[in-house]
């Protein structure tokens, strides 16, 4: 990066891990995408600031150091931060055996990003008249795993290689899918458009995780049926979890949400198709109720 692109530059920070979803990738002995989720889940939460990530660190407990797992999480790694365009310039491995069982393991992600000042996005310039549009999710990224572990592994006591219809593939396959990386696209869509906001759907759901970037005189009106939904979460749905709790835990098919000015809706959404993205006019920001909620889900 040159200096002199930056005006005033700041920093831009963010720490993530990958949760319970560590389990079942320990459960197959399958450790190559929990890398790229563990970049995903940090690259993600600082480029809705407009930051264009700089370099990722990683950390890894263990109860026993085996070489092999170590490899394919490595590997992930590397092709996350490939994908963020970012340097993974070190990390730390601690073996704890009094800690973690030997197969055991728990991940850390840590990144820098750099953005200008008058570039940075904070959500004070959304306001009524806004429009709403989701970039899809591939399914469940890194979130709500502690209960997607219950309903199939608990209740249902599902084998994770069976293969279930509304999938059509393995089950762990489908649980397994890496968290998809945003970077590129909202970067090159930030050299060309000014956005009002972004926020990265994770734990907590939309309704969680759009309010963060809400002042407070704007709701956001959602039409829930104006996106497509991968069919792991009506799975869910059909399993016994609440729509209450599938609002509250699950992306629902929208890994992130941008906020952008009425006149510029449709020449975003060309933008980032010719990006790859695959987009959706999800709704708009009116003037919020009194006593309402930030974000209706109709």
């Amino acid at each position: 990066l040159e200096a002199s692109a930056f005006k005033r530059p700041i920093l831009v920070s963010s720490t993530d891990g990958v949760g319970t979803k560590l389990k079942i990738a320990q459960g197959l002995n399958q450790h190559q995408t929990v890398g790229l989720d563990l970049v995903a889940m940090c690259v993600n939460d600082i480029i809705v600031q407009g930051a264009t990530p700089l370099f990722f660190l990683d950390y890894l407990a263990t109860g026993k150091m085996d070489l092999e797992t170590l490899t394919a999480i490595v590997e992930g790694l590397v092709e996350g931060c490939r994908q963020a365009e970012c340097a993974l310039i070190g990390g730390e491995t601690a073996e704890m055996p009094g800690l973690y069982a030997p197969e055991e393991y728990d991940l850390a992600g840590f990144v820098v990003g750099i953005v200008d000042q008058d570039q940075l996005i904070d959500g004070s310039r959304i306001q009524p008249g806004d429009r709403l549009i989701g970039l899809a999710s591939n399914g469940l990224h890194s979130n709500g795993f502690s209960l997607v572990r219950k309903v199939f592994f608990t209740d249902q006591q599902f084998d994770p290689q069976l293969v279930l219809p509304e999938l059509g593939g393995p089950l762990g396959e489908e649980l397994l899918k890496p968290t998809r990386i945003y970077v590129k696209s909202v970067i090159s869509l930030l050299k060309k458009f000014r956005l009002n906001g972004l926020a990265h759907i994770t734990g907590g759901g939309i309704v969680e995780n759009l309010p963060r970037i809400l002042p407070g005189n704007c709701q956001a009106l959602i039409q829930g049926d104006s996106w497509d939904i991968p069919p792991i979460f009506p799975l869910l749905k059909k399993l016994g979890v609440s729509e209450e709790e599938m609002w509250r835990v699950f992306n629902n098919g929208l890994g992130m949400i941008l906020v952008v000015s009425a006149d510029q809706t449709l020449a975003i959404q060309e933008e980032l198709f010719r990006l790859g993205e695959k987009t959706f006019l999800i709704g708009e920001i009116i003037v919020r109720p009194e006593s309402g909620p930030a974000v209706r889900i109709d």
